[in-house]
């Protein structure tokens, strides 16, 4: 303790006041100085994927991570909370493929895709997000469904396009094979066909869902039953 006292008296008072003056410089220019943030129309095409990979170094994931706080950062400045209707679709489903390639269990790409850029107020640019997660997903189904799931919501009611929400549900219908799927995104089909008013088609799928054997708990049979009939007092007024 003795010997730190002394060696910090040997220092030079002008020099402890150089150095400190030093640093406040530094802080000071450090807060005056902010990079401006990338705008969206600045997006460049993404990189292939081999020289991704090489430049990874091992270490693809987090390659990946990294590069989608870079794609986030485009046309997300303070006070735009509208950040990404400026985007080129087409160049960033480039980018979320890679990505995707880069990193083929992550998740977050395709979460992105389908809870942000899906979401904006941009028909033509919603539609090719939701045919981009609607390819991605046949990659990897019993992992990527609930992405698709969420396609199939974002087309029945932001594009109310029944025909586009079907499709995706048709999809998640005949190729997901986990067991762990829950039953209403493997039925989703049934309900929109009730909203396109094709009634004796939602009725064949839920019978031969119940004769199927597939439905073996007891409340949720009771449901399907429940929507049998329902379908029938609405054919019969029909």
């Amino acid at each position: 303790m003795n010997t730190a006292r002394e060696a910090r008296r040997r220092v030079p008072a002008a020099l402890l006041v150089l150095l400190a003056a030093s640093l406040s410089a530094q802080i000071a220019l450090k807060s005056a100085w902010q990079p401006a943030a990338p705008e969206a129309a600045d997006l460049p095409p993404a990189p292939g994927i081999a020289v991704l990979r090489l430049a990874s170094l091992g270490e693809p994931q987090a390659l990946s991570r990294l590069l989608m706080l870079y794609l986030q950062a485009f046309d997300f400045k303070a006070g735009n909370r509208l950040p990404y209707r400026q985007l080129d679709y087409d160049r960033l489903s480039g980018w979320l493929g890679v990505l995707l390639a880069l990193d083929p269990r992550g998740q977050y790409p395709l979460f992105s895709a389908a809870r942000i850029y899906a979401e904006i107020s941009d028909p033509v640019r919603q539609r090719k997000m939701l045919e981009f997660i609607y390819a991605e997903f046949f990659r990897d189904p019993n992992r990527r469904w609930p992405w698709l799931a969420h396609a199939s919501l974002v087309a029945k009611h932001q594009l109310k396009d029944l025909a586009l929400a079907r499709k995706y549900a048709v999809a998640l219908d005949k190729t997901v094979t986990a067991r762990d799927i829950p039953a209403w995104a493997t039925q989703m089909e049934i309900f929109i066909l009730e909203d396109m008013n094709e009634l004796e088609a939602a009725m064949l799928m839920i019978g031969g869902l119940v004769a199927s054997g597939k439905v073996t708990d007891p409340a949720e049979l009771r449901f399907l039953e429940g929507r049998i009939k329902e379908l029938e007092k609405r054919l019969y007024k029909r």
